[in-house]
């Protein structure tokens, strides 16, 4: 549960940082439709990171700064700090939460792959998507770190 949750949230909450820091402050305004501006989608995600991490290792989920820089300062450092004893057991924990007001009891299995991964991977392409629809020029390999495209290559 530790490899499936920590290592993943904390990369791409690095890659949420480096997209962020490539739009500037005015395009974390853009939204689409009615969705909350890309920053906040952003922050949500950063929310989510911990939301999830800390039940599955037994941890009280902490108050995090509104502001995103710091909010993702927080929570990569909150999870660098886990360790995989933390999550012994954790598929098997019964985690009672909220989705929006709806009140779920869900096996520490489900609860990360059927809600936490799920609702941080949402948040987190809502804001990709919005500051692309911005006009952002960010792609694949902003989003996940990994693809590598030639400068003049297009889809």
């Amino acid at each position: 549960m530790y490899q499936a949750s920590v290592p993943v949230f904390r990369h791409y909450l690095a890659r949420v940082a480096a997209m962020a820091e490539k739009a500037g402050p005015e395009a974390l305004e853009a939204r689409i439709a009615d969705a909350f501006p890309a920053g906040q989608q952003f922050a949500t995600a950063a929310g989510f990171s911990l939301r999830v991490a800390c039940p599955l290792a037994g941890r009280e989920v902490p108050d995090l700064p509104h502001a995103l820089g710091p909010r993702l300062a927080v929570a990569r450092a909150m999870l660098g700090a886990m360790t995989p004893d933390e999550f012994k057991d954790a598929e098997t924990h019964i985690i009672r939460h909220h989705a929006g007001f709806a009140v779920l009891e869900q096996t520490g299995t489900d609860f990360l792959h059927l809600y936490g991964l799920p609702n941080f991977f949402f948040h987190l392409t809502m804001g990709y998507a919005a500051l692309r629809a911005a006009g952002v020029p960010l792609g694949k390999a902003d989003f996940d770190g990994f693809h590598v495209y030639p400068d003049d290559f297009r889809f």
